[in-house]
């Protein structure tokens, strides 16, 4: 496929084959954005891991320090206190039964995230088919199925992520918007692979993190030296 001519223009500001600083990369990030809206900021690591073995998954969330620069709409899966907890926390929708109905009738998917508590998770079974490949489904150790809704809505409005590895053992996760600063950036950077560091399962041997890029939306790759990270 060819690439444009602005596309190529910043390409040309990254070397090939070098492993660059985290905060050259930041820098260069910024640099070789082209697009005209505020693009994304991607993270993204390969990490030796065998993911066909169950402790080898990774799966999580994680607030970041700045947030993405970007609010998810929340739907909320509870009843009584829960519910009320939930809205006073600011979720988008709030409901039970008659959500689940909504989205099941009306193929209805204005939302990014769902919060549910484990009551509804029996109902919420029934439309997985619907929610997995779209990767709505809650999970406990996303926190999006607690009995704490107000602190999961409040956790997804301040920029939490979620992150899981493919079967190849990536991770990819958006750190910010090119209008954050590079401080923002590399503080958002730092907190992520700081966590996926700590959550290392005991039985990988030799090399962890075998690569890192930094990218925006549309625009260059850019290597990140996995030594310039506190191990």
């Amino acid at each position: 496929m060819k690439k444009g001519k602005k596309y190529v223009e910043a390409a040309s500001k990254v070397e090939r084959g070098r492993a660059y600083t985290k905060e050259e990369a930041i820098k260069l990030v910024k640099e070789t954005s082209t697009t005209k809206f505020d693009a994304s900021v991607e993270l993204a690591m390969r990490l030796n891991l065998d993911t066909k073995k169950a402790d080898q998954q990774l799966r999580g969330a994680i607030v970041l320090p700045n947030g993405t620069g970007k609010t998810k709409k929340v739907l909320v899966l509870a009843k009584g206190p829960m519910a009320t907890a939930a809205k006073e926390a600011g979720a988008d929708y709030v409901g039970d039964a008659d959500m689940i109905e909504k989205i099941e009738k009306e193929n209805w998917f204005d939302f990014d995230v769902i919060v549910a508590t484990p009551d509804m998770m029996p109902a919420l079974g029934k439309i997985g088919k619907v929610l997995g490949p779209k990767g709505l489904m809650p999970n406990p150790k996303t926190g999006t199925v607690t009995m704490d809704t107000k602190k999961a809505v409040e956790d997804i409005k301040k920029g939490r992520v979620e992150y899981r590895t493919d079967s190849y053992g990536n991770v990819q996760v958006i750190i910010g918007k090119v209008s954050f600063t590079e401080e923002q950036l590399l503080e958002n950077m730092n907190a992520f692979v700081s966590l996926i560091l700590k959550t290392k399962p005991a039985v990988v041997k030799g090399t962890y993190v075998k690569n890192i890029a930094v990218s925006s939306t549309m625009g260059p790759g850019i290597k990140i030296d996995a030594n310039s990270f506190d191990k």
